[in-house]
């Protein structure tokens, strides 16, 4: 799939911010980093990739890592996690995918 195609559906569909986006799909690529390689490779300072990071764990997207590291879960359960987490801000009805 194509990388802008995905970060565009992040934002649109899951509402994460531009830079939410960013930082999930460069975990999701590279796996399990440090706050300062997130910041580095995402052209962010070490405080915004640290807020970004943590907004993430708090939205269904990242697993909660000790110190300041972080890792994303599976996409597939990332996807509804997410998803859900988005219902409830919005006060949506959580409807489960149905194939």
């Amino acid at each position: 799939m194509n990388y802008e195609k995905i970060k565009k559906d992040l934002v649109s569909e899951i509402k994460l911010s531009e830079n939410q986006a960013r930082v999930f799909l460069l975990v999701v690529m590279k796996g399990k980093m440090s706050v300062s390689r997130i910041a580095k490779l995402s052209d962010m300072t070490v405080d915004e990739a640290k807020e970004t990071s943590q907004k993430l764990v708090e939205l269904g997207g990242f697993i909660d890592m000790p110190q300041t590291e972080y890792e994303a879960m599976h996409p597939r359960f990332t996807a509804v996690n997410m998803y859900r987490r988005m219902c409830e801000r919005e006060n949506i009805d959580f409807k489960k995918f149905s194939c």
